[in-house]
């Protein structure tokens, strides 16, 4: 199951055969990490092409190992921040097993973490923790890292969802090397539109997806040593715009401020400069700085231990040459004080040729006391040397220190005026908007009042021909009104007349039929019965009211 697993995060063909080979039942006992380690380098690691996700794989191995070494006692982080500072450990670690985290690298991912917080640097309470570390130990180990990121001893102040983003933000950056993200606009190629976009800046890649979650991804944006950046005017209604020139495409993008708009630019021009030069990311750049000052101060401190040695065995030697010129002074004396013996027994009778010994014993003393009163020289020359050398120790040292806290001071100055840069430039762009908003506010005010001007005429002219199209449609009612007067009248006639020809044809029914003259046209019928007029007037009359409707209108 591990094999298959690490094949599948790798993306690389599992070999099942092989596996049954390598490990054949004729062995007692389970496998070992000694008896899988073989297999894992010939048939796994061997073959990784790097075309793998490295999270996917860190999040594998924290699987295996976190159940196992993971401090039960309640922590202030969650278990994927746990997860989060177990990856950066691996990549701030020393390039040696067992792996630990140097108190420089500690002190690194301190600060990052404090900056990303938004809190000050508590550069005294470090080093109080760093005079209260063991210094028989080098450094921590992963599990004792997240111990103390997770007690809150650098975070006091800071609720979980502070730490939580702090530890994303720093994860963002090292391990998946996110150089900047936010929101902006992005102008579309086809349908010319703009459209929000979360975007993604990494080493030479610019990702953008719908939202920051990072689950819908739009495209990318291929970033090399022949891109460029340019900040654009403001068109179209959109403000902070700039222009990202690719050798086959051109992004038009819109920032939410000035300040968002000269970040970006400063960012996205810094990491193609950094392509053109083939430099790594700025924060892998300066870890591999870091360790280069280590291991150049180790190197320094290693020759100074080296040369103090060579002084301490010189010194011993010379303790010893003094010890064996000593001991031969002693030796002397005591041939002297025997031969002083031997010259009271036999005073009488060698008196001469004692004499002669004697001078020659203090010629001998004499030369031994020069090389004495010379070897103590060269040995006072020596001890002068050593405190000379444990002065220039202890100048070094200070000198160390010195400009150790020469680059505090500088990056508290630099902070403060980095600070006061932010200030400045957030009151000149709250300015800036309250300026616009009033030059926006008075065009609004004179636009509408026009439009409610012109408003006013079209509702003016459009009250008068209604006006005119009411006293017309009147003047017509009236016309109307004479006209049916008038039909009415005739009716009223024409219906006397029927009413006393059929008096008279019911006199002398059966004797006579009457024949009424017919009309040529066909008559009209209408809901009442016969219309009192034919079509043809009908048509005449229809023709009369369009042409007084249209001089009317």
């Amino acid at each position: 199951v591990l094999s298959h697993n690490l094949c599948t995060v790798l993306n690389v063909p599992h070999d099942p055969v092989a596996l049954e080979e390598h490990f054949r039942d004729d062995d007692e006992g389970p496998v070992s990490n000694q008896g899988y380690m073989p297999y894992l380098n010939k048939f796994i690691l061997e073959k990784v092409q790097g075309n793998f996700d490295k999270v996917e794989f860190n999040r594998m191995c924290w699987t295996l190992c976190a159940k196992k070494n993971l401090c039960k006692s309640p922590l202030l982080i969650s278990d994927e921040d746990a997860f989060k500072v177990w990856v950066i450990f691996n990549f701030l670690s020393e390039d040696k097993y067992p792996l630990i985290i140097v108190p420089e690298e500690i002190e690194y991912l301190l600060k990052k973490l404090t900056e990303a917080m938004g809190a000050g640097w508590q550069q005294e309470q470090f080093d109080h923790y760093k005079i209260a570390f063991n210094t028989s130990r080098e450094g921590l180990s992963a599990w004792e890292l997240i111990d103390l990121i997770g007690s809150g001893q650098f975070s006091k102040g800071m609720d979980r969802q502070t730490v939580s983003m702090a530890i994303n933000e720093v994860f963002n950056e090292l391990i998946l090397d996110v150089l900047k993200q936010g929101y902006m606009l992005k102008k579309g190629h086809k349908r010319k539109n703009w459209t929000e976009r979360w975007f993604v800046l990494k080493p030479n890649i610019i990702s953008y997806y719908v939202s920051e979650d990072l689950k819908d991804k739009k495209g990318d944006i291929m970033l090399d040593g022949n891109c460029c950046v340019e900040a654009l005017p403001d068109k179209d209604g959109k403000k902070c715009l700039f222009l990202i020139k690719c050798l086959d495409k051109s992004f038009e993008i819109s920032a939410s401020d000035k300040k968002k708009k000269q970040e970006w630019i400063q960012a996205i021009q810094t990491t193609v400069n950094l392509l053109r030069r083939g430099k790594p990311p700025p924060h892998k750049e300066a870890r591999q700085k870091r360790k280069e000052l280590r291991q150049k101060l180790l190197a320094e401190q290693e020759e100074l231990e080296r040369q103090m040695k060579e002084l301490q065995t010189a010194n011993e030697n010379k303790q010893k040459e003094l010890e064996t010129v000593r001991k031969q002074l002693e030796a002397a004396a005591a041939r002297a004080a025997e031969e002083e013996k031997k010259r009271l027994q036999t005073q009488v009778e060698l008196q001469d040729r004692f004499s002669l010994e004697l001078e020659r014993e203090k010629m001998v003393r004499q030369k031994m006391e020069e090389q004495v009163a010379q070897k103590s020289s060269e040995l006072e020359q020596y001890l002068q040397r050593v405190r000379e050398l444990e002065e220039m120790y202890k100048q070094l040292q200070e000198a160390l220190e010195d400009e150790k806290q020469a680059r505090q001071d500088e990056e508290t100055v630099r902070k403060l005026q980095a600070r006061l840069l932010e200030e400045e430039s957030a009151k000149r762009a709250e300015l800036e908007k309250w300026h616009l908003q009033q030059q926006q506010t008075i065009q609004m005010t004179e636009a509408e009042k026009q439009e409610l001007e012109n408003q006013r005429l079209i509702k003016e002219r459009a009250l008068q021909v209604a006006m005119q199209q009411l006293e017309q449609l009147e003047l017509e009612r009236k016309e109307a009104l004479e006209q049916y007067e008038e039909v009415k009248k005739k009716l009223e006639t024409a219906a006397n007349n029927t009413k006393s020809w059929k008096d008279k044809v019911a006199h002398h029914e059966g004797l006579i039929r009457l024949i009424e003259p017919g009309s040529k046209n066909p008559h009209l019928i209408t809901n009442w019965g016969p219309a009192a007029f034919t079509e043809a007037e009908l048509q005449q009359r229809q023709k009369s009211w369009k042409g007084k409707k249209a001089a009317s209108e």
